[in-house]
């Protein structure tokens, strides 16, 4: 079986195609989707677990065979439908391309693999096969979908400095201390709240909703609402990379 690659809001459950060659008996080609949330406070990638061998027991990245009269964009979205029932994502963009001859024990198989985001808050209904696992603690996985992660890992972190791809992560409205969290679970290194703020808001990323949430039990000042300024990807710094703190 084989997986596939994604590009959008889909859903279904996690079965994969076998990857023989093309019918001009070329290589086959497949799409994949790193799909990313924050939950729990920790980057999460969703993953479904393989019945059949090659890989059987081990998990796999969630995606299918390129159908003969599709677009790897139109492809991706159905995949994600169909198969793991994701419909909530918030960003996706195609992330790399994958040729290697050995990649696949079935035979020469490419793999297009796209980055999708889901908002914090969300839960989707996924499968019984199909489960999120921390980004930075894989469990056994199939074919080279480990060395995806990272790289999709690697753009997400990237385009954290450098674009307004936060708004992919958080809910439409959110505190500082929520958005620093996000940020730091994406990362893999402490943000301070009062800092992000400043930054993004210089980078006009964000802005006071007007509103705020009451003080808990302890007291304090009520915390401001914020939100992104647009929830379509910007490049709004294109030099700028967000440094883990010195010392």
């Amino acid at each position: 079986m084989a997986q596939g690659e994604t590009e959008g809001p889909v859903g279904g459950s996690a079965v994969v195609s076998s990857a023989a060659t093309g019918k001009d008996g070329g290589a086959a080609h497949e799409v994949l989707a790193v799909v990313f949330q924050i939950r729990q406070n920790r980057l999460s990638v969703l993953l479904w677990c393989r019945a059949l061998p090659p890989f059987e027991g081990c998990w796999a990245l969630p995606g299918g065979r390129l159908g003969a009269t599709e677009g790897l964009g139109e492809s991706v979205r159905r995949q994600l439908a169909q198969k793991v029932d994701v419909r909530d994502l918030s960003h996706l963009e195609q992330l790399e391309t994958r040729g290697e001859p050995g990649r696949h024990p079935g035979g020469r198989t490419l793999a297009t693999a796209y980055l999708g985001l889901v908002p914090a808050g969300i839960d989707p209904v996924v499968p019984h096969d199909t489960a999120w696992h921390p980004a930075a603690e894989l469990p056994c996985m199939a074919f080279d979908h480990a060395a995806i992660v990272g790289s999709a890992r690697r753009r997400l972190r990237a385009k954290l400095s450098y674009t307004n791809i936060g708004f992919a992560l958080a809910p439409p409205e959110f505190t500082m201390s929520e958005l620093s969290r996000y940020y730091r679970a994406a990362l893999g290194h402490d943000v301070a709240a009062t800092n992000l703020r400043r930054v993004l808001l210089r980078r006009g990323q964000i802005e006071e909703t007007g509103r705020s949430v009451p003080s808990g039990r302890s007291g304090g000042r009520p915390a401001a609402l914020f939100r992104f300024r647009t929830r379509s990807l910007e490049i709004t710094d294109a030099f700028a990379v967000l440094r883990p703190p010195q010392g």
